[in-house]
């Protein structure tokens, strides 16, 4: 029997126009494990247009690259632990 679930990302964004900067996270929301959040920030040069979409876009993307950088560690870490475990006969 297929077995679904369903995990969700939110992503907050903030702009800060005085600085050129754009702040983002993302947060997994995966159910029966602890929420795990990524952050990515993006900077406009001062020569730049000025097209908020874009910092949105860098910083977002940034945001969930660490995001999954960091669900990679902790699926290594759950490797690990299992693994430790089954040699000691867990």
């Amino acid at each position: 029997m297929t077995m679904t679930k369903k995990w969700t990302v939110d992503i907050y964004l903030d702009e800060h126009p005085d600085t050129r900067r754009t702040h983002a996270e993302a947060r997994l929301h995966a159910g029966d494990r602890a929420d795990i959040s990524g952050i990515g920030t993006s900077s406009r040069n001062p020569r730049d247009v000025d097209v908020p979409e874009i910092g949105d876009e860098l910083a977002a993307a940034r945001a969930l690259a660490n995001l999954a950088e960091k669900l990679r560690l902790a699926a290594v870490g759950d490797i690990e632990s299992y693994a430790s475990q089954a040699s000691h006969g867990w």
